[in-house]
């Protein structure tokens, strides 16, 4: 650990906008030019195929984990609650080993808001994994609606607010922008 850093951060990337894996993708690139290790674990991101997906196989240290079922409730989602939930429980169980590893300087934790809005992790879970975080980790947690409390523990909070989205025009979602 670089020893400037000795304080790690939690982030947060929220709001209804585009833009929160984005944002914490480009702070792993951005920490990735310090020869920091990065992992990230993807909540509830399922078997879609995301640019980001084959990015991180060409760049050193950084590691990519799809751990959901997919979207959860939404968009013709038919699995069943219970995967999704062991999924998400499974996720946050696997990032904690990461953390505690002590390997990785940034964890992202992708989509958990999303699990947590859903249900299908609880918040006081993700409370008691932030409460573990090594002094010097930095943490990022993304995703639509984030919980007041955790925002209270957090160092850093964005939200993306939407001004205006091509899906209102009928467009879908295009490859290399938004997956």
């Amino acid at each position: 650990m670089d020893s400037k850093n000795k304080n790690g951060l939690i982030l947060i990337y929220t709001g209804n906008g585009k833009g929160k894996t984005t944002a914490a993708l480009g702070t792993a690139f951005r920490s990735i030019g310090y020869d920091w290790n990065v992992c990230i674990v993807q909540f509830v991101k399922g078997n879609w195929k995301y640019g980001e997906m084959e990015s991180v196989k060409l760049i050193p240290n950084i590691e990519l984990h799809q751990m959901g079922k997919g979207f959860c409730k939404i968009m013709g989602d038919n699995i069943p609650e219970s995967e999704h939930r062991s999924a998400a429980e499974n996720a946050l169980e696997f990032a904690t080993e990461k953390m505690l590893s002590k390997k990785y300087e940034l964890l992202i934790l992708d989509e958990v808001f999303v699990a947590i809005s859903t249900g299908i992790l609880s918040e006081k879970k993700v409370i008691e994994f932030l409460k573990k975080k090594p002094n010097e980790m930095n943490l990022i947690l993304t995703g639509r609606k984030a919980t007041k409390k955790i925002i209270g523990i957090a160092d850093l909070v964005t939200e993306m607010k939407e001004i205006k989205h091509p899906f209102k025009k009928n467009i879908l979602a295009k490859k290399g922008i938004d997956y």
